[in-house]
């Protein structure tokens, strides 16, 4: 076979390509590996099915995409050079800027088009180029679809149906020769259109009112709509076909004129190189970096807050599942931010792993046993892991508070925040960022034009959404790098770029020196506070926490104490003696006298009364203090009455009755049924354990090189055995049929043919139905026939099979190649 036959079809240009040529199209579009194509000719025609190309088409950059529609709106079959003039021009309106321009279109373009040919968007040498005919039609104009490039049909198109009559108007009103051929007379009309000089000559006895009228419509949309009578202007511009009717109240302007118009141009502004990212600010690196580290203190610091918040049981779950508007305006009064923000925290955590649901029948969010492992971890490594999560997750808190595509609000939490596009938009922005100098903080208007010229079809979002939820994205994630210490002060930090190009741990081996060491020891003063004046190590943050109440944060904490704290840290089993034994050995000043009066006053009354299950009961030594709780008019919605001199019952649960006479001011104790004092400690609620959400993927995922490379082999050997030439029989009653059809053979001929192939190692064809009746052709290279079975290499399978000759239809010879 020759190999300088121009391909006449997409399978057999896709045939010519060798096999790493396939794996590259393949690895860019890996949804035609769904399931592995059985020959060449059906990798084509998946690779042409509409969702197909359109998921190749989103993947395209700008001028690949410019490049595509132009193709869409060429003659086609259309030599390289009409594409070119189509990109920069005929050159006639070229001055210094336009020539710049074309010679960067003229550089660009060979890679555009290598780059629709490895994606099997464009097939054909460069005399004979094509584009798919999906891609065509998904970007040729029409009145529904207007072409990206704002061009309308062709005259040709735009006349089909026109009668004869009106096209020898046209002809007479534009001075051209009569015809009774349409064919020709719309042969004559578009070379008028396509003729500079007799265009140019026409177009100067228009109207000036004509020509504006030209000029509304020259860059898109093509279509106007025209009144019964129309106006001078555009009477006499239909009347020389350069607006042609679509309807009786539709006209439009047909390519050809559009072109002149354009100077050739199918774009009016070319985008052949990316846009540049501009710097808004040049920062000190080191300065940069420590920022950063500040701030990813922080982060560190509000995470685990919210799993303190959380750490007894969090909040219920929706129906619908997801978190409520007022859970999630709680969760931000807690943590002392806005709603956006307790979002972003909250399913970052999340993500992370360290929340889930606890699965039970009133379900809840609690803290996972993982966040137990996390928290145990050293600062940096936090830290990563948490930058880690947010890189590959798809998790988009920035949509919460929106509505999805039926108008539902969507809701922390909630099932439907996935967007696939997030992992690869967040680690795109972040190289673009890497690619600055260090300390450089990008310009957010040039950063996101570069996004648009990268890809700017793409689209995946749901239509409530609007189609830029890559740039939605793109904001977020400069929101968000902020806030997880990703960046400091608007650029990327060295931590940073070392996750992205080394890994975890060089990243937190940057990180570390950066963070302040963790501290053994608080500040109390006399107010009845204690300054923790840095980070303080996990024991004493831990019990601190339980003993008192965060007043407020930054860079030194305060912490204050009170009779509700107080009695939280006994209520956990801590007694009088433990709180001032722990205070004295964590404090650089000395415990001061109101704060020791403060712990001994609480304890002294903690426990003085017991509640236990009757439905609930109080009891007290004290039959005062039961007295003076029967007359507080608060205690009426208890339905309390005595029982002994020492014993009130409540028809109410011990919970509530607890919680209610804490309220009252009292400081009461909870009992077991044999009148012990029940424990309460912190962090007694963990779910079951739990994996982090899995990303939702894009598409199908990349192939790796071996599975590429297994599918290449297996396509080549369908197409061997689909495409391979077979010898036609010259006598006998035997024949291989039609091509494409199995061979048929007698059993005699074929046991014949197969035991010559194995004796001569030759390869043949056969035909082949399997047990459940599915016929099939295969070329095989028999190695060994006995038993009524044929053991062979099958090259269709790529493996060695076993093939019982009563179910082979027949076999032929393969051609002698010439």
């Amino acid at each position: 076979m020759g190999t300088t036959t121009p391909p006449r079809t997409l399978a057999e240009a896709l045939r010519a390509r060798g096999d790493e040529s396939l794996a590259g199209l393949l690895r860019a579009r890996p949804d035609l590996l769904n399931p592995v194509p059985n020959d060449i000719t059906q990798l084509a025609t998946r690779a042409g099915t509409r969702a197909s190309v359109v998921r190749a088409l989103e993947h395209l950059d700008r001028f690949a995409l410019q490049t595509a529609e132009a193709l869409a709106v060429a003659p086609d079959p259309a030599p390289y050079d009409t594409l070119l003039s189509l990109l920069t021009g005929d050159g006639l309106d070229d001055g210094e800027q336009r020539d710049d321009m074309g010679a960067a279109i003229t550089a660009a373009l060979p890679g555009a088009l290598a780059m629709l040919r490895e994606q099997a968007l464009v097939w054909g040498e460069d005399d004979r180029l094509r584009l798919v005919r999906t891609a065509r039609e998904l970007l040729a104009p029409s009145p529904q679809h207007p072409s990206p490039t704002g061009l309308g049909p062709t005259v040709a198109e735009a006349t089909a149906g026109m009668s004869p009559g009106r096209l020898q108007e046209i002809l007479a009103a534009t001075d051209l020769p009569a015809t009774h051929d349409p064919v020709s007379a719309v042969a004559a009309l578009s070379a008028l259109f396509t003729d500079r000089t007799r265009m140019a000559e026409l177009l100067d006895t228009a109207p000036v009112e004509a020509l504006s009228v030209l000029d509304r419509l020259v860059w898109g949309p093509p279509y106007g709509e025209v009144t019964p009578n129309p106006t001078p202007p555009v009477k006499w511009l239909r009347d020389r076909g350069l607006l042609l009717p679509v309807s009786t109240r539709t006209v439009v302007l047909p390519r050809e004129a559009a072109l002149h118009l354009r100077a050739g141009r199918a774009h009016r502004v070319p985008e052949p190189a990316p846009p540049a990212v501009a710097a808004a600010a040049e920062r000190d690196p080191q300065a940069v970096d420590r920022a950063a580290a500040g701030q990813a203190f922080t982060a560190l610091s509000t995470i685990e807050e919210l799993l303190k918040l959380w750490d007894g049981g969090g909040p219920t779950i929706l129906r619908a599942g997801g978190l409520s508007v007022r859970e999630l305006k709680r969760a931000a009064t807690a943590l002392d931010v806005s709603e956006p923000i307790a979002a972003f925290w909250i399913e970052l955590a999340y993500g992370a792993g360290l929340l889930a649901s606890d699965g039970e029948t009133d379900e809840r969010y609690a803290p996972t046993p993982a966040s137990d492992e996390w928290l145990d971890l050293p600062a940096e490594d936090r830290w990563t892991h948490l930058a880690t999560a947010w890189l590959a997750g798809t998790r988009t808190p920035g949509l919460v508070g929106g509505q999805d595509a039926k108008g539902r609000a969507l809701s922390a939490l909630g099932p439907e925040l996935d967007r696939s596009a997030a992992p690869d938009v967040r680690r795109r922005v972040l190289t673009l960022f890497a690619e600055l100098p260090p300390g450089t903080a990008p310009e957010a208007e040039t950063l996101l034009r570069r996004l648009r010229w990268e890809r700017p079809l793409r689209g995946s979002a749901p239509a409530a959404e609007g189609s830029d939820l890559r740039s939605r994205l793109a904001l977020w994630t400069l929101n968000e790098a902020e806030l997880l210490g990703i960046t400091g002060r608007g650029a990327l930090s060295a931590q940073a770029r070392a996750l992205l190009d080394e890994g975890e741990q060089t990243a937190a081996a940057l990180l570390s020196p950066l963070l302040p060491d963790p501290l053994d020891h608080v500040l109390l003063q006399a107010d009845l506070t204690a300054v923790a004046p840095g980070p303080l190590e996990r024991p004493l943050a831990d019990m601190l926490s339980v003993l008192a109440d965060v007043e407020s944060k930054g860079g030194a904490t305060v912490y204050r104490f009170t009779p509700g704290s107080v009695r939280r840290a006994l209520d956990a089993g801590q007694a009088a003696a433990d709180l001032h034994a722990f205070l004295a050995a964590h404090s650089r000043t000395p415990v001061p006298q109101p704060l020791s009066y403060l712990i001994d006053d609480v304890a002294r009354r903690h426990g003085h009364l017991r509640i236990g299950a009757a439905s609930a009961y109080v009891r007290c030594d004290d039959e005062a203090v039961l007295n003076e709780i029967l007359a507080d008019r608060r205690s009426t919605g208890l339905r309390l009455r005595r029982l002994a001199p020492t014993v009130l019952a409540a028809q109410t649960d011990p919970g509530s009755l607890l919680e209610a006479l804490r309220d009252m001011g009292y400081a009461p104790a909870a009992e077991s049924a044999e009148g012990d004092v029940l424990i309460t400690r912190a962090g007694a609620r963990r779910t079951p354990p739990r994996t982090p959400p899995a990303p939702v993927p894009e598409g199908p995922p990349t192939p790796d090189d071996t599975l590429l490379g297994a599918a290449v082999r297996a396509i080549r050997a369908g197409d061997t055995a689909a495409t391979v030439a077979r010898k036609e029989p010259t006598d006998g009653p035997t024949s291989t049929g039609p091509a494409g059809t199995l061979p048929r053979t007698t059993p005699a001929e074929t046991l014949a043919t197969v035991q010559a192939a194995a004796m001569t190692g030759s390869t043949v064809w056969i035909g082949y139905v399997n047990a459940d009746g599915a016929a099939s052709q295969r070329v095989i290279a028999p190695v060994r026939v006995e038993g009524g079975f044929v053991t062979a290499y099958d090259h269709t399978a790529d493996e060695v099979r076993t093939y019982p000759l009563h179910r082979i239809t027949g076999v032929a010879e393969l051609a002698e190649e010439g």
